[in-house]
């Protein structure tokens, strides 16, 4: 450990002191372009992995930025015990293929007022019920970080497909020069989705949280759109200990409830294992060869 940290420290990681980018005007990094960039919130694992590979292979030059936005979170707890290893995710970024690390303070990222990004009426919905005002501050994080970075690319995984699915309209709406690039769900052997509040679960929360997958598992065999939905909730009913959120299946192209087996249609399901919320999905093509 010691020896990567000399080694890698000088040369590819700027965690700064707050006013830099007031003064500079700029990133206190000199960003190579072009770039590939993956916003995470730390707490790296496996899907963080798989993110910088996927850009790695779009751009030589790849950025992480490791930001734990206080506009995300609806309560002080949540935030006070999200999982936070800056030295453990920097080294995880770099080995993955970052060539660069960036851990901003809060006041690099808002040294003063900053334009809300809203999420409209799709932000107020599924998540936005359960998590008031969350997707307006992923928006206009996320909308800072393009404006700081400029990247050619950016990556963001289907795990948080509402998340996707917003940042993918935003860019569209505004105009953004950026490509959003969508990465596949990354899961445990067992098929759990991989997760930064994994690892709060503990063993026995972990074995009851299968009941998400096997769920999504089981409406996907199902031969119509109405059986899905009910076998949806039948199997995420079977777990006493999971407390559902919401469980629906939405058409991939607007994200209302789906209404055809013609059009790409979406499994979404979130709730809580032992005070720790978890979402999944997964692609159904129910009714089609």
């Amino acid at each position: 450990m010691q020896h990567f940290w000399q080694v890698f420290l000088k040369v590819l990681i700027s965690v700064h002191e707050p006013g830099t980018v007031e003064r500079t005007g700029a990133l206190p990094i000199d960003v190579q372009h072009p770039v590939a960039f993956v916003p995470t919130m730390g707490a790296l694992h496996a899907g963080h992995e798989s993110l910088i590979a996927l850009a790695k292979n779009k751009c030589e030059n790849v950025l992480v930025s490791i930001f734990v936005n206080p506009l995300q979170f609806e309560n002080a707890e949540d935030l006070e015990k999200y999982p936070r290893s800056l030295e453990r995710d920097t080294e995880r970024a770099l080995i993955a293929g970052a060539t660069q690390v960036w851990a901003p303070s809060i006041s690099e990222i808002y040294p003063g007022p900053v334009a809300t990004i809203t999420s409209g009426e799709l932000g107020s919905r599924f998540e936005g019920v359960h998590r008031i005002g969350h997707f307006d501050g992923m928006l206009t994080v996320v909308h800072r970080l393009f404006d700081l970075v400029k990247p050619q690319y950016a990556l963001f995984g289907e795990k948080d497909y509402q998340q996707l699915f917003l940042v993918q309209q935003m860019v569209e709406r505004l105009s953004l020069p950026v490509k959003i690039i969508a990465a596949p769900i990354i899961r445990e052997e067992d098929g759990l989705a991989m997760s930064s509040r994994n690892v709060r679960l503990g063993n026995a929360g972990h074995r009851a949280a299968l009941v998400i997958y096997r769920a999504l598992k089981g409406a996907s065999a199902e031969p119509s759109l109405e059986r899905a939905r009910t076998k949806l909730h039948q199997l995420l009913a079977e777990e006493a200990s999971f407390t559902l959120d919401y469980a629906e299946i939405i058409d991939e192209s607007n994200f209302d409830m789906a209404q055809s087996e013609k059009t790409k249609n979406r499994a979404i399901v979130a709730g809580w294992i032992n005070g720790v919320r978890l979402l999944d999905n997964m692609a159904i093509a129910v009714g089609q060869e």
